[in-house]
C-alpha cells in the first residue's frame, strides 16, 4: 500500500476522538498541538481527558458510539480495545466520506499516522507503510539524535531574515543565492553551540552590515 503524505491544517476540520484510554488520551494531546477542534466519545475516560473537557479544552461525551456520531466530522479517530466496534466505525466512516485512523489496524485506516520528530516549525515524518510501527519508531529516534534544538532555531532565524529581505526587494535569484549561503554555511553549528558573535558575523557578511540576532529580534 502506498499513502500519499500530506499536512493537515486541522483548525478547519474538526476531528472525533472514540475512545477515553491512555492511547486516546495520546491522539487527543497530538491533535491539541495543531490547534484542532476535538470530540472525544467514550464512557470511560482518563482524568486528563476530564481535565480538558471542565476547562473547556475538548467536547467530552461520556457514553458509547453511536452509529451517526461521525456526521458534522471531517477526520476520526478510533482507539478502543472492541475490533467489533472499529469495524462499525469504519463502515460509518466510509459511507460518510470521514478521514479515520483506527489504531493499529492498517486495514480500516484510510489513513495512518506517522511517527514524528518536532523541532519547532520543522516537522519530520516516518511511515512504513503500517508494516512496522517498530521500526518507524526507531527511525524516529536516530532522527531525534541527528535533528536538535538548533533546527527551530535556524528556522527561526531564516523566518526573520526572510521578513527582512523581502523589505528590500531582492531579485529571486539575489534571495535564492543569500538563503543558499546561509543553510549552508556554518549557521547549524554556531547555533548549537550558542555562538553569538559568529553568528552575528556570518549574517552581517551574508545580509549586510547592519543585520545582527538583536537587529533581528532573536536572542539565544
Amino acid at each position: 500500500m502506498q499513502y500519499y503524505p500530506v499536512f493537515l491544517d486541522l483548525r478547519a476540520h474538526p476531528c472525533v476522538v472514540i475512545g477515553g484510554g491512555t492511547v486516546a488520551e495520546r491522539k487527543v494531546e497530538s491533535l491539541l498541538q495543531a490547534r484542532a477542534q476535538v470530540t472525544v466519545i467514550s464512557p470511560t475516560c482518563t482524568p486528563r481527558l476530564r481535565s480538558w473537557a471542565a476547562e473547556g479544552v475538548i467536547v467530552l461525551y461520556q457514553r458509547p458510539y453511536h452509529f451517526g456520531d461521525l456526521r458534522g466530522f471531517s477526520v476520526a479517530f478510533a482507539a478502543t480495545d472492541d475490533e467489533t466496534l472499529h469495524e462499525k466505525i469504519a463502515a460509518e466512516a466510509r459511507e460518510a466520506g470521514v478521514l479515520l485512523n483506527v489504531v493499529d489496524r492498517p486495514a480500516l485506516c484510510s489513513f495512518i499516522v506517522p511517527a514524528v520528530v518536532s523541532r519547532g516549525d520543522l516537522t519530520l515524518a516516518i511511515s512504513t507503510g503500517g508494516a512496522s510501527p517498530a521500526l518507524a519508531k526507531k527511525i524516529r529516534k536516530a532522527l531525534e539524535q541527528h535533528f536538535g534544538p538548533e533546527y527551530d532555531l535556524a528556522l527561526r532565524l531564516l523566518a526573520r531574515v526572510r521578513e527582512r529581505v523581502a523589505r528590500e526587494g531582492l531579485s529571486s535569484d539575489e534571495r535564492q543565492q543569500l538563503f543558499t549561503a546561509l543553510t549552508d554555511s556554518p549557521l547549524l553549528d554556531y547555533l548549537r553551540e550558542r555562538q553569538v558573535d559568529k553568528l552575528n558575523a556570518l549574517l552581517q557578511e551574508t545580509i549586510g552590515a547592519s543585520c545582527t540576532l538583536e537587529e533581528l529580534g532573536l536572542s539565544l
